[in-house]
């Protein structure tokens, strides 16, 4: 790779050339994805795209005039100091925000890249060009603000903050939700049937700890393999996978952890059972109180629906354990 400095006055043109190109396809993609959840959002995007198309045709023709119509096989990530663009294929079903971040982080290393080029360059004619697109790509973060205010109506806005509180919903709190669940109650089964079987914290400890990672590892695979996000717009499988896990396996490991109590304690076995139950219960209700904010579930019903269904696999481990 090449440092900046080593560039030529060609090669420089040819890398701005070509960065202004892939940015063109990057604010392109971003307005595709955005197309059908923020559509207010995607209009932005498409002028940005469309803004970077008209500096590369007049970089190009600076090019042409200077150099012929032959460019050099240079691209930004052929020189040392440039941060990388995001893959394409981990782009798609951003949160807005994100997005918008991204796009503000790709103008920001534009600016700088005109901004030093421009330093660096003897041809009076590109230097001016270099540094008329440094004060642009400057000023591009009010540009995108005068975007937003042409496109984002406030029926616009109101529309895209429901989206993205339905994103939040899909991508966030449904699969932790689930995870939750399947951590809070699934384990309840092989953790209370060792510690009656065995009447052993250490050992009960080490089952639970067991059950809860690999339930974790399993949901969290399930969630990002069972759907890409593509059709059903819930966002990105691995943020689903990493939360659905994460949740899975603080739901089993929370009532695990009273199991650590020391087995040389007086009655340590029913004391780390107690705490354990209680824990359970504690569970149960924060999984009733999540479904009934977010998912529009009575509260009294949610609450009856978990304490019952995590009773039953509590009192199914017991009886396991203790034949």
């Amino acid at each position: 790779m090449k440092t900046f400095a080593e560039l030529t006055e060609r090669e420089i043109l040819a890398v701005a050339i070509a960065s202004e190109e892939e940015d063109s396809r990057i604010y392109m993609s971003f307005a595709e994805d955005l197309a059908e959840r923020y559509p207010a959002s995607s209009k932005v995007f498409v002028e940005m795209a469309e803004e970077e198309t008209r500096h590369r045709h007049m970089l190009l023709e600076m090019y042409q005039q200077r150099f012929g119509p032959n460019l050099p096989p240079i691209r930004r990530d052929d020189v040392k100091g440039f941060l990388t663009r995001r893959p394409a294929w981990l782009s798609k079903n951003l949160p807005l925000d994100t997005i918008r971040k991204e796009a503000e982080n790709m103008e920001f290393q534009a600016q700088r890249f005109y901004a030093k080029a421009a330093e660096q360059t003897r041809d009076v004619n590109i230097r001016k060009l270099l540094g008329d697109l440094s004060e642009i790509e400057k000023s591009h973060r009010d540009t995108a603000g005068k975007l937003e205010e042409a496109h984002l109506t406030e029926s616009a806005r109101d529309a895209e903050n429901r989206t993205r509180h339905r994103m939040f919903l899909l991508q966030y709190v449904q699969p932790g939700l689930v995870g939750l669940m399947d951590g809070s109650v699934s384990t309840l089964a092989p953790l209370f049937a060792a510690a009656f079987a065995t009447q052993n914290n250490w050992q009960t400890f080490l089952v639970g700890l067991a059950a809860s990672v690999g339930a974790g590892i399993s949901m969290g695979l399930a969630e990002a393999l069972s759907d890409d996000g593509s059709l059903t717009g819930r966002g990105s499988p691995w943020i689903r996978g990493v939360v659905s896990g994460m949740m899975t396996a603080l739901g089993g490991i929370f009532h695990t952890l009273p199991y650590l109590v020391p087995d040389a304690w007086p009655n340590a076995f029913w004391i780390a059972t107690g705490i354990a139950g209680f824990v359970v219960l504690i569970e149960l209700w924060i999984i009733a109180w999540i479904r009934a904010k977010y998912m529009d579930t009575p509260f009294l019903k949610a609450a009856f629906q978990i304490v019952v269904g995590g009773f039953i696999v509590l009192m199914s481990g017991i009886l396991i354990g203790g034949a």
